[in-house]
């Protein structure tokens, strides 16, 4: 009995001494920045604006926009028309009659004067909100691969966490029913923390899949094959923010893309209406001919040369050529009521972020200088009485059940932080951090 006691005793020193490790090792400095993390970042987010196919795209849609505006430029193909002209039908001789000739005209259409650069430069307008669309959609990919980025450091370290939860109770439950089979202990306190073993291991899985998730989608932004292995190396961070509002809203209205581009659209329905206002003023189509006369057997015949003009006169302007300009005067208004409506939106999403970058820093010291310090020492003082046999081992795993999971929460907020802050970025449209 004496060897068995024995044995029981070392088996708690053992566990005791487990617990009181893995308390020293798993809470160090966890807030100071890693280097590994921005250089890792930073390389994942290069690849991706280098790789991702859905940007390229974008890429591609620019360069085609880019031959719009020498073509808006262009004047409309010339007209070439060939023909006979006065050819008597009974004989079909070109030499018969002397009015029979061989034509060919040139024609050219000239729209009036400074159309044509209009409708450049509203081509040029298209130009510059499809760069902007680029800029939107790259912004939205580094907020996506930052995301993902900062998912994967918090379920690296929430897996590692659980893991270790899930082993230590799996001692603590096999030094019980080795009490238990002596006499000592209960069964139901056994049963109670093989339940707690069961929903440890039921989150690990859980939170292995969500990293194989999040590993694939990164993985597909990076235009690499979605099984591909995906090591995150570092420890999350939590980033100052050193931005007031009304820094960020005039950030905004500079650089984000979309207000950018919602702005080029307000020049271009400008454009548009000095263009519909240039349609009150006649185009004109410029013709040359040449004829070409068969000499008779008894004289020379001279070839004839001809030219015209045609001129469209805007006579329906009441019903069409106005109705147009007030069409694009109206297309004007509702480009400067949707520029006002993405900016309103815009500063209302910065305020909202602001809030809940505020709300998860509160969080953190909250969980920094409050639940984590006092969990810790609740363990202790756990420890300190299951030693002395004044604690039984289910309270002992209780509280340390509660300090790992603090520490997930803790990492949790850290990673909302950072996620908050990388929507922060996207919606002022620009790198900040």
């Amino acid at each position: 009995m004496g060897s068995i006691l024995s044995s029981h005793s070392v088996k708690k020193v053992v566990l005791v001494q487990v617990i009181a490790l893995c308390l020293a090792l798993s809470f160090g400095t966890v807030t100071a920045e890693s280097l590994d993390n921005h250089s890792t970042i930073e390389a994942l987010i290069a690849e991706a604006v280098h790789n991702n196919p859905e940007l390229k795209a974008f890429q591609r849609r620019i360069e085609a926009f880019e031959q719009r505006p020498s073509q808006a430029r262009s004047l409309d193909d010339p007209m070439v028309r060939l023909g006979v002209a006065n050819l008597p039908v009974d004989t079909f001789s070109f030499d018969q009659e002397a009015m029979t000739q061989k034509q060919v005209q040139v024609m050219q259409k000239f729209p009036f004067p400074g159309t044509l650069d209009l409708k450049g430069n509203i081509a040029e307008k298209d130009l510059a909100v499809t760069r902007t669309e680029f800029d939107e959609k790259k912004n939205s990919l580094i907020r996506q691969v930052k995301t993902l980025y900062n998912n994967l450091l918090f379920l690296d370290r929430a897996i590692a966490i659980s893991g270790d939860n899930r082993d230590l109770l799996a001692e603590v439950i096999t030094t019980a029913e080795t009490q238990y089979a002596a006499g000592r202990g209960g069964q139901q306190e056994i049963i109670k923390a093989r339940m707690e073993l069961s929903g440890i291991i039921q989150k690990v899985l859980m939170l292995r899949q969500q990293r194989e998730t999040a590993a694939a989608l990164l993985n597909t932004l990076l235009n690499r094959p979605v099984q591909n292995d995906l090591e995150i190396p570092g420890e999350l961070h939590q980033t100052p923010l050193a931005f007031t509002l009304d820094e960020l809203k005039k950030i905004a209205e500079e650089t984000r893309p979309a207000l950018n581009g919602l702005q080029q659209r307000i020049e271009q329905s400008g454009l548009a209406i000095d263009l519909a206002e240039r349609e009150y003023y006649p185009g004109m189509e410029v013709g040359l001919g040449y004829g070409q006369r068969e000499d008779s057997e008894t004289a020379e015949r001279p070839d004839f040369f001809s030219a015209s003009v045609t001129v469209n006169i805007p006579l329906w302007y009441r019903t069409k050529e106005s109705r147009k300009v007030a069409e694009k005067r109206a297309d004007l208004r509702r480009a400067e009521e949707q520029y006002a409506t993405v900016r309103n939106s815009i500063h209302f999403r910065l305020k909202e972020l602001l809030s809940q970058i505020e709300m998860n820093r509160q969080k953190i010291e909250l969980f920094e200088t409050g639940f984590i310090p006092q969990s810790t020492v609740s363990l202790e003082s756990a420890l300190s009485g299951y030693r002395v046999n004044k604690v039984d081992f289910l309270t002992l795993i209780y509280n340390q059940i509660a300090l790992y999971n603090f520490k997930i929460e803790y990492y949790r907020a850290i990673t909302d932080h950072e996620n908050s802050l990388a929507e922060l970025e996207e919606t002022a449209g620009r790198r900040l951090f």
